[in-house]
This record gives structure tokens, sequence and C-alpha cells, in this order.
């Protein structure tokens, strides 16, 4: 269809005539709403991801095999974009050795070392103590 036509009738039909593939012999027109099609695309191009917020639970005595476990978790939740919580609850006669228990945060950020940063830092709430790790920014 010659180009002046083709302008002639979508401006009777109140669209647009847009080039879709100019590098192609003949050049590939569309009759469309071309405002209509860049608001799609905009929002499109802002739904953004949520992020959520994963919890991992630990123990102060937890054993080596067991927290390799917890990180691997921890490390997937990181690398998917996820927020990471790690919460450590103490029982019993636990509590008066809060010092064991920021051993294993010790382990878990030395083991994480350059994947993350952490939001909030390892702190006491109850009998519990509890860190949130976020994704590293790139």
């Amino acid at each position: 269809m010659i180009p002046a036509e083709a302008l002639k009738m979508a401006r009777e039909k109140g669209f647009d005539l847009v080039e879709v593939s100019p590098t192609s012999v003949p050049p590939v027109c569309r009759v469309m709403d071309f405002g209509k099609y860049k608001y799609q695309i905009s929002k499109k191009h802002s739904a953004k991801k949520t992020v959520d917020v994963k919890e991992v639970k630990v123990r102060p005595q937890i054993s080596e095999h067991d927290l390799e476990l917890k990180i691997r978790n921890l490390r997937r939740f990181l690398d998917e974009g996820d927020k990471a919580k790690v919460i450590m609850f103490f029982r019993g006669r636990e509590i008066v050795r809060p010092e064991l228990g920021m051993k294993v945060f010790d382990r878990i950020l030395g083991t994480l070392a350059g994947k993350f940063t952490v939001e909030q830092q390892p702190r006491m709430e109850g009998k519990s103590i509890t860190m949130v790790i976020a994704p590293s920014s790139k």
C-alpha cells in the first residue's frame, strides 16, 4: 500500500500509522493507537518485583551440617532477590549464654561475606536474637 493511502486510512479511523520494521523491503507499518501502546509498555516496565522476607530459624547448639544447610537456604533467598530474617531461639538455660548465639551469627556472616548487606544487626529481643540480611545492591 502507498504510504499516503495508509496514513489517510489511519487518520480516518482515529489511529496512528506506526512503522514496525523499517529495515525490511518494503517497510512494514501498523495502524494502532500509539499513545495507548506507549502507556501499556510503561506500565509493563514499571511493574516491580515484590521483595519478600524469608525466615530461617537456628539454635545456639546447631550442628555444623545443619548450619551449612541453613546458610545454603539463605544464599538461595538472597540470590532470588529476597530479604532473609535469621531468628535464633533460646530454650531453658540457653538464655544465660547469648554469646554462643552471637558466635553462630558470626559464622553465618563470615560464610556469606560479600553477597549481602546487613539491614539489621543481630539484637536480643526477649528469648530470641534476630538479624535481617538483604541482597547486595548492584
